[in-house]
């Protein structure tokens, strides 16, 4: 009797439901199957987003397009109705999605310069997009560099790539400055051969600005110098280079944004506004944002000061930036 009572009270609802022949076959596992939520590529499976968005879940587990985080680096630049050149369709689709514009593919390859009659020159720059290219290529290079461990050797990891670099174009300083960063970045040709403009000269000069972008990526104590932690920041596969605007008189500005100040051009590139240096000789064009009577033209002395105001702008706008980051 006893025995019964004990073996009744050790009575598990789940053997029973386990024992062949009771006429139920689910299982505990098999319940919590079903309460598992779906997986994203299920849940967007049937949904279509436009160009430029991509499907998420939401918190309820729901579908909705959204705009696309990040495009693949691939080169395959395009031309937009808005005039600006795109590092291929899918961040032209991405930015028309972001500003909540209309921006179609005119054509293929870069925007060709719009002919007037009076025509600005445009300053060489380093488009975020140059930058981001350049430094997708040597990451690529260094990664193709690393060597597993083998069996009786040690091979060598990304790190200890860099390191190799870093030794080798270091003057002895434990820095490395623009001329000795180019100099390792020259060694891959791949790498440098970034030809977004006709003739090789302008190109060589476009590869020296864009490592001084690289360089200011990571250059935490702004000596124009990478230690060897900054140089390894620049160059982590992991690190996302944060997108940098243009600031002038309170209001922000996008990545290959222009304004006139004269017959010069000034071009929004990396978060630095870059201007030509050309003496006008009478030539009157109105500045946006400025009010100026048709009588009125720039000397270069106001020239000069115009460009120090815009990077004034910009360094206030970067402090306030930091300001309100540490706050956060």
């Amino acid at each position: 009797m006893g025995s019964d009572s004990r073996k009744r009270q050790n009575w598990d609802p789940q053997q029973q439901l386990l024992t062949p022949g009771r006429g139920t076959h689910h299982t505990e596992a098999g319940c919590k199957r079903q309460e598992e939520p779906r997986s994203k590529s299920k849940i967007c499976a049937n949904v279509f987003c436009g160009a430029g968005r991509e499907c998420a879940v939401t918190e309820k587990g729901e579908p909705t397009c959204l705009c696309i985080e990040q495009c693949k680096p691939h080169k395959r630049p395009v031309c937009g109705s808005n005039g600006k050149t795109y590092l291929n369709h899918c961040e032209l689709h991405r930015d028309a999605c972001l500003t909540g514009s209309k921006i179609q593919v005119d054509y293929d390859g870069h925007c060709k310069e719009k002919k007037s009659e009076n025509p600005a020159a445009s300053p060489v720059v380093c488009y975020q997009s140059d930058r981001d290219e350049l430094r997708h290529r040597v990451i690529q290079w260094l990664e193709a560099e690393i060597i597993p461990d083998g069996w009786f050797s040690k091979g060598s990891n990304y790190s200890e790539v860099l390191d190799k670099y870093f030794k080798s174009f270091d003057d002895g300083d434990s820095r490395l400055d623009s001329t000795e960063f180019l100099k390792f970045v020259e060694q891959n040709e791949t790498a440098v051969n970034i030809t977004t403009y006709m003739d090789q000269e302008t190109n060589k000069l476009l590869r020296g600005l864009c490592v001084d972008a690289l360089i200011e990526l990571s250059d935490e104590n702004a000596d124009w110098k990478l230690s060897f932690n900054e140089f390894l920041k620049c160059l982590s596969p992991s690190f996302n280079p944060p997108e940098k605007k243009c600031a002038l008189e309170d209001e922000t500005y996008e990545d290959g944004a222009e304004t006139q100040v004269e017959c010069n051009r000034c071009v929004c590139a990396c978060g630095n506004w870059v201007c030509t240096a050309m003496t006008c000789e009478g030539k009157n064009e109105k500045v946006p944002g400025q009010r100026r009577q048709p009588e009125q033209d720039l000397t270069e002395e106001e020239l000069a000061r115009y460009v120090q105001e815009l990077q004034k702008h910009q360094e206030t706008a970067e402090k306030t930036k930091r300001m309100s980051t540490k706050e956060m």
